[in-house]
């Protein structure tokens, strides 16, 4: 927290390919800090930290408004088209002790596409990324960001339709880390109102862990 009267929540962004990461991270700054186009290789190739901001009217402490900043850490996909697994795993324990070893992490974002079903390899793989990253403690700070929702809409499918009818692999994922999930619309330039709600949704899961942010120094040693 930078003074009495402001918070700051740090975030970092995790997925594969072309699942949006970039995309979410520019609506959770409502910039366009990041590089997000269609490609047929994986865009990221380096970790990138935007920063939004002062954000008004989203948390009240003790009465009182607070300003919101936001922090988000872009992240290589895993796996990479171009990088090893584990040049993509140094590359983003390192950027996240470099950015967050003060004030550690809030938050780790998994994007997945609402538009595509999870296969149990890919679940598996990023869950094995995720405790590499962050530790035993990981499903506390791990909320999974199902972006393309707007196409998940367009088939029919409300949020509660559509996981009704999800894989048990994707249920499973939810699960375990305490149903922490948000949709995301990400195709289009997201409102101010829809920004408002998705921060609201985060810190409401930050708000699980008593605002409390997860050190990062024992994992920058490994």
């Amino acid at each position: 927290m930078a003074d009495s009267n402001e918070m700051t929540i740090n975030l970092v962004v995790l997925g594969r390919t072309q699942t949006g990461k970039s995309a979410a991270g520019n609506s959770l700054l409502g910039s366009s800090d990041f590089e997000s186009h269609c490609s047929p290789s994986s865009v990221t190739t380096c970790c990138s930290l935007g920063r939004s901001c002062r954000i008004l009217g989203i948390i009240r402490r003790n009465g009182c408004e607070l300003a919101l900043r936001v922090q988000v850490l872009d992240t290589p996909s895993y796996p990479h088209s171009g990088l090893s697994k584990e040049q993509v795993r140094d590359t983003v324990r390192s950027a996240l002790a470099h950015h967050f070893r003060e004030e550690g992490l809030h938050l780790a974002l998994l994007v997945l596409r609402a538009d595509l079903p999870l296969c149990p390899d890919e679940s598996d793989h990023a869950i094995q990324f995720i405790q590499e990253l962050l530790g035993p403690t990981w499903k506390d700070f791990t909320a999974v960001l199902l972006t393309h929702a707007d196409k998940a809409e367009e088939a029919g499918f409300s949020e509660e339709a559509y996981l009704h009818s999800a894989s048990s692999t994707l249920l499973s994922l939810l699960t375990s880390v305490q149903n922490k999930y948000i949709f995301l619309d990400n195709q289009k330039s997201i409102i101010k109102e829809e920004r408002d709600t998705v921060l609201r949704k985060l810190l409401n899961f930050i708000r699980q862990n008593n605002y409390q942010a997860l050190p990062l120094l024992k994992h920058s040693k490994e």
